[in-house]
C-alpha cells in the first residue's frame, strides 16, 4: 500500500519542470529526405510506363509469336486482359519489360494479356 506522500524532488514538481520542451528541439531533428519514386519498364519509354499498358496499342514483333492452347477458362479481370476458354487456340507474345508471367494474346481483332500458366506454348 502506497502512502499519500510524493517522495522525490521539489525542483521537479515546479510548473516549468513539468511542460514540454521548447518546439526548437524538435526543428533541430535530422530531417528525412523524400525521394519520389517513377515507375519505369526496362525498355519501355517513360510515357507509357506511367500509364497503364494497353495490350490493344501495341504492335506484335515482326518475329517471336507463337501459336498456344488455352488449358483453362480465364475470365478477364479488366479491359488489358484477354478472356480465355479451354482448348481454343490464340496468338502469344511477349513485350520488353513484362512480366514474365504474362503474354499477349490475340484472338482475331482481340488482344489482352494472358496468364503463362494457363497456357500450352506450341512451336
Amino acid at each position: 500500500r502506497f502512502s499519500g506522500t510524493f517522495v522525490g524532488n521539489a525542483e521537479s514538481a515546479s510548473p516549468a519542470a513539468t511542460t514540454s520542451p521548447p518546439a526548437v528541439a524538435a526543428a533541430t531533428l535530422p530531417a528525412v529526405p523524400v525521394i519520389p519514386v517513377v515507375p519505369t519498364i526496362v525498355g519501355v519509354p517513360n510515357t507509357v510506363a506511367e500509364g497503364v499498358l494497353n495490350p490493344n496499342e501495341v504492335k506484335p514483333p515482326a518475329s517471336g509469336t507463337r501459336r498456344a492452347r488455352v488449358l483453362y477458362d480465364y475470365e478477364a479481370a479488366d479491359s488489358t486482359e484477354l478472356a480465355l476458354l479451354a482448348d481454343e487456340m490464340i496468338t502469344v507474345y511477349s513485350l520488353p519489360g513484362m512480366d514474365p508471367d504474362w503474354l499477349i494474346g490475340e484472338r482475331g481483332n482481340q488482344k489482352g494479356k494472358v496468364p503463362v500458366t494457363y497456357l500450352e506454348l506450341l512451336s
